[in-house]
C-alpha cells in the first residue's frame, strides 16, 4: 500500500487566491490518497506464498512425519507472514512492513468469513430455487401428500404469519425502544446506569427464553381464547428479542445529535420534552428509521421462540389472535426435518425466501442510513 501527494496548485493556475482583504488567502492542504497494491506488491506476496510453501512442504514431507493439514497451513501461513515481513522490511522499512503484515492478516479474516457465507449461501441458493414457482407465494400446503413432488403446494400461510407476527412485533417492541433510548441519552437519572445494564444483558438473552417466558407467563397460566396459541404471543415473544437491539442503536444514534441543538433549543424556552420531539428525534429519524429495520432484520429470521408460541400450522390462518399460525422460520424448520425428500425442497425453498428478505433488509438499513453529507454538499 503507497501514499502519494497529489500535487499542490501551481502559480499558472489556481495558484495563490486572494482573501476578502485583497492580500493572499492561504492555500488548501493537499490531500493524500491511499492507493491500493501495487503490481510489485502482489508479486511479493506472491513469491512469499510460494516460497513458505516450498519450505513447509519440504518441512513436512521430508524432514518429519508430518501433523496433518491443518498443521500443515498453520504453519504455511505462520511462515508466510514472517517471510512477508521481512522482505517488506528490505524494501520499505519496518513501520511499512507491520502495516502490510496487518493489513494481510485482515484480508485473511475476511476470507474466512466470507468463503463460509459464500459457500452456505450458495448450498442453499442451489437447494431451493428449483422448487420455487409462483404457487409457493400464492398457496398452502392444503391437500399435499408426502407422495407429491416438491413444486406442490406453497407458504403462503407462511409469510403471511411472519409479515403478521414481526408486524405486531413492531407495534409492541418499538414505542418502547424509542421511549427507553430516549431516557438513557436525554436524562440524567441515577437509573439509567441499571438500565442499560440490563437492556445489554436482554442482548444477550437466548432467544427461545423469550418463548418460554411468553409460555410460562402467559400461556399456562391465562389459557384461553387470546392467551393460546397464536401469533399474538408469537409476537411478544419476538418484541423480547428486538426491544434491546432497536434500543440500543435508537441510544447511539441520539448521542451523534449535536449537543448544540438541544443548547439552542432550551435557550429558546423550549422545553427538554419539546426539545426531544421536535428537534432531537427529527434530527435522528434515518438512524431511528435504520435502526427498525435491523430489529426486524435480526428477528424474521426466529425460530425458537415461535415453538412455544405460535406453534405453526400448514393451513391458511390470517387470524393472529385465534389458532396456531405459520411462519417461515417454523416452515423450514418442520419441512426440513420431515422424512420426504419434497418436503425437505420446500423448506430449502423457504430458507431462500428467507434470507432474501433478510439480505433485503439490511440493504434497506444501509440504504435509508447511507451518508448524504458529499450530496448535499454537492
Amino acid at each position: 500500500m503507497t501514499i502519494t501527494r497529489d500535487p499542490g496548485p501551481t502559480a499558472a493556475g489556481t495558484g495563490t487566491g486572494t482573501g476578502r482583504d485583497g492580500g493572499a488567502a492561504p492555500l488548501p492542504r493537499p490531500q493524500r490518497r491511499i492507493r491500493g497494491m501495487t503490481r510489485e506488491d502482489v508479486g511479493v506476496l506472491a513469491g512469499c506464498g510460494l516460497s513458505s510453501f516450498t519450505l513447509i512442504w519440504l518441512i513436512f514431507a521430508r524432514l518429519s512425519d508430518g501433523a496433518g493439514w491443518l498443521g500443515f497451513l498453520v504453519a504455511w501461513y505462520a511462515a508466510f507472514l514472517v517471510m512477508l515481513y521481512v522482505v517488506t522490511w528490505e524494501r520499505r522499512g519496518r513501520l511499512a512492513a507491520a502495516d502490510q503484515v496487518a493489513g494481510t492478516v485482515i484480508r485473511t479474516g475476511m476470507l474466512m468469513l466470507v468463503l463460509p457465507l459464500g459457500w452456505l449461501l450458495a448450498f442453499v441458493a442451489l437447494e431451493g430455487v428449483p422448487t420455487l414457482r409462483l404457487t409457493f407465494f400464492t398457496t398452502d400446503q392444503t391437500g399435499v401428500t408426502p407422495d407429491m413432488p416438491a413444486t406442490a403446494g406453497g407458504a403462503l400461510h407462511s409469510i403471511v404469519g411472519t409479515l403478521e407476527q414481526v408486524g405486531m412485533a413492531l407495534i409492541w417492541a418499538v414505542p418502547l425502544s424509542v421511549l427507553t433510548a430516549i431516557y438513557l441519552n436525554e436524562t440524567r437519572s441515577r437509573l439509567r446506569r441499571p438500565l442499560r445494564i440490563l437492556v445489554d444483558a436482554m442482548s444477550g438473552l437466548p432467544s427461545i427464553v423469550a418463548g418460554l417466558f411468553i409460555y410460562a407467563a402467559l400461556i399456562i397460566p391465562l389459557e384461553g381464547a387470546l392467551f393460546n396459541f397464536n401469533g399474538l404471543m408469537a409476537s411478544l415473544a419476538l418484541s423480547i428479542i428486538m426491544l434491546p437491539t432497536v434500543t440500543r442503536t435508537i441510544e447511539v444514534v441520539l448521542r451523534l445529535v449535536p449537543q448544540g441543538l438541544r443548547e439552542a433549543s432550551l435557550a429558546l424556552g423550549a422545553s427538554r420534552a419539546r426539545t426531544v420531539w421536535s428537534v432531537v428525534l427529527p434530527t435522528a429519524r434515518t438512524g431511528v428509521t435504520t435502526a427498525v429495520v435491523l430489529g426486524i432484520a435480526r428477528t424474521v429470521g426466529e425460530t425458537a421462540p415461535l415453538l412455544y408460541t405460535s406453534f405453526g400450522l400448514d393451513l391458511f390462518n390470517a387470524n393472529p389472535l385465534a389458532e396456531p399460525q405459520d411462519s417461515l422460520p417454523l416452515f423450514v424448520y418442520s419441512n426440513v426435518q420431515k422424512p420426504s425428500a419434497a418436503a425437505a425442497e420446500r423448506g430449502f425453498a423457504g430458507a431462500v425466501v428467507l434470507i432474501g428478505v433478510v439480505l433485503g433488509l439490511f440493504a434497506l438499513a444501509r440504504y435509508v442510513g447511507r451518508d448524504r453529507s458529499r450530496r448535499r454538499s454537492r
